[in-house]
Parts: structure tokens; C-alpha cells; sequence
């Protein structure tokens, strides 16, 4: 009913012994179930960073990740994904790959895909790659679509001439 492992046992035996208890008492299978968590799959992306709606910062922030704010910023935002919350408030440029707006942001928006919720409210300039505008959002500003909207030297879509000097 019980064995006692090999490494308690002195000598084997015979090999009729050595054969019948190597298979039960054997390590072997515990190895590769260890090895197999350890090779698992890539890590999944991490969670957006959010600042919560009590939180008050003053100056920019920069990041490769994903932001999503609750409270308000005064400065500068870049970030991958950019979503600002209803509770939200930003004085300043925000500039990321997508941006959703649920609350408010007084200053220019740059970005890849843009998209004002129903509960938006921007004050500034948009300049984007795609947009869409939800109905009751409320903006207040020029709209331009450039292919590059990331890059702020970037030229708009269709190129416009200078005027001749006289």
C-alpha cells in the first residue's frame, strides 16, 4: 500500500525490485511540471496607470504605457493610450497614439485615433490621424487631420501654397 521512497532504501534489492518501485517513487514527472510554469507564455501587457480622482499633479507626463486619469493635470501628457475619465481635467497638451476623452481638456490634443465620448469637453485644437466625436460632446477649437499628427513639425494633409511676395 505505502513505499518508502529510494532515497531511504539502502541497496535495491534485485532488479525485479529496482523496476517495480523506480516508475512510482521516480522525481522525474515533478521536474517538467516545475519547468513547464517557467516557460509559460509572454507576459500579458501590463495595466493602465491611473491616477485616481483625489490626485492633483502639476507638470508632464511621459510614458510608453497606458495612462488613464480620474483627477487633474496641469502640464503636458504623452502616453500609448490615453483615456481621460469624466472626473477629469487636463490644462495642457496631450499627445498619445489613441486618446479617448470622457472629461475635460482645456489645450491641444494630438493623436493617431481620437474619440470624444458624449460627456467631452475640449477646449483646444485636435489634430489627428482619425476622429470620431460622439453626439453631445462639446468641443471648442480647430480640427485638422495630418498623417503624421504625433510629430508636431508635421504638415497637413493636402499641402497649401504660399502667397507670392510682390
Amino acid at each position: 500500500m505505502f513505499s518508502k521512497s529510494k532515497i531511504n532504501d539502502p541497496a535495491p534489492k534485485s532488479d525485479a525490485d529496482t523496476s517495480s518501485t523506480a516508475a512510482p517513487s521516480s522525481s522525474a514527472p515533478a521536474a517538467p511540471k516545475q519547468s513547464e510554469f517557467k516557460a509559460s507564455a509572454p507576459k500579458a501587457k501590463p495595466p493602465a496607470s491611473v491616477l485616481s480622482s483625489d490626485l492633483h499633479i502639476t507638470g508632464n507626463l511621459k510614458t510608453t504605457g497606458d495612462i488613464q486619469v480620474e483627477g487633474t493635470v496641469e502640464g503636458d501628457i504623452r502616453a500609448h493610450l490615453l483615456t481621460i475619465g469624466e472626473t477629469a481635467t487636463i490644462k495642457g497638451e496631450v499627445i498619445a497614439d489613441d486618446v479617448v476623452i470622457n472629461g475635460r481638456i482645456v489645450g491641444r490634443v494630438r493623436g493617431l485615433k481620437v474619440r470624444l465620448t458624449s460627456t467631452a469637453r475640449v477646449e483646444g485644437d485636435i489634430i489627428h490621424k482619425t476622429i470620431a466625436i460622439e453626439s453631445g460632446a462639446h468641443f471648442e477649437g480647430s480640427v485638422q487631420r495630418q498623417d503624421d499628427p504625433l510629430n508636431p513639425g508635421a504638415k497637413s494633409a493636402p499641402a497649401q501654397k504660399p502667397n507670392p511676395a510682390s
